[in-house]
């Protein structure tokens, strides 16, 4: 009992933390653009990662067989999924961001039918759909600008290739810890981004990187919800059962849209909300799918 609270603390944690990241990114982004805000988003949670890989005297060795399935993770769940994640959101709105991204869970379905045969069932095969039509929803509302409606395209590229990315974590050996193989996924997206980075660094304001907000909000999404969250979400995995700890994926939305509301000001009509439900409802149904 004392194990499944504490599994549930953490997963609330994580999902939260990843909720109120969509607020962080879009007050961030005014100042850093994406590209360059994932790079550094990225630096912070190296330094972070491996400062508690020693602390915890983590065994950092990778069989020569799992390079490129490391790579992989790296590439399409670290850098694309990251860098669309963040540009729209720049494009679109906080809640919009949370919501389209919290679709993951069912696209996941289609991948893990492809790559790991899983059997696919009406209920998913339902969920699927409710998502989809839920996204679509949110991203084709006709009082959208087209800047919003090409932030919804790329936060539907983000959840795409983020299910792609947790559906390849599976192929990884139990064998290896959380924490090395987050750590050298993390490192391929850095050095995957740093040729395009470097050459536009000089273009940032340094004098607005001096604002707490923006300094802050960049230790925030290095070390809490790139580094904090990974950790805390993989830890409580541990303590439940996929399915379960899946459920507490909601956070994320919710928190995002609560936020998003709070301290953006942002608008939430009734389409929103219809979308929003579908896609909810969708999620629910992988996460309830009996074996």
């Amino acid at each position: 009992m004392k194990s499944t609270l504490l599994g549930s603390i953490y997963l609330a944690l994580a999902a939260s933390i990843w909720g109120g990241m969509y607020v962080v990114v879009k007050i961030v982004v005014s100042v850093i653009p994406p590209l360059e805000l994932v790079w550094m988003r990225y630096l912070v949670a190296i330094v972070t990662l491996i400062m508690i890989g020693f602390v915890t005297r983590q065994n950092w060795r990778i069989h020569k067989r799992h390079f490129l399935l490391i790579i992989a993770i790296g590439i399409i769940g670290n850098a694309i999924s990251i860098v669309t994640q963040e540009t729209g959101t720049m494009l679109t709105s906080a809640e919009m961001g949370a919501i389209i991204t919290s679709s993951t869970p069912a696209f996941m379905v289609i991948f893990a039918r492809l790559l790991l045969k899983e059997r696919l069932t009406l209920k998913k095969g339902l969920s699927v759909c409710l998502a989809t039509i839920g996204v679509f929803l949110i991203v084709g509302v006709g009082h959208l600008g087209l800047s919003s409606k090409l932030g919804g395209i790329s936060l539907i590229v983000a959840a795409l290739t983020w299910a792609l990315m947790s559906v390849l974590v599976k192929r990884v050996p139990s064998d290896y810890s959380q924490i090395v193989v987050t750590t050298y996924s993390i490192l391929v997206a850095l050095i995957v981004l740093t040729p395009f980075v470097l050459p536009h660094l000089y273009t940032i304001d340094i004098f607005q990187l001096r604002q707490p907000a923006i300094w802050g909000g960049v230790l925030y999404l290095g070390i809490i919800s790139t580094a904090g969250g990974f950790l805390l979400w993989n830890r409580g995995l541990q303590m439940l059962n996929a399915s379960s700890g899946g459920l507490f994926f909601f956070f994320q939305p919710v928190v995002g849209a609560l936020l998003g509301w709070l301290i953006l000001g942002e608008n939430i009509g009734i389409t929103f909300w219809i979308g929003s439900i579908l896609i909810l409802v969708g999620v629910l149904f992988v996460i309830i799918e009996k074996k």
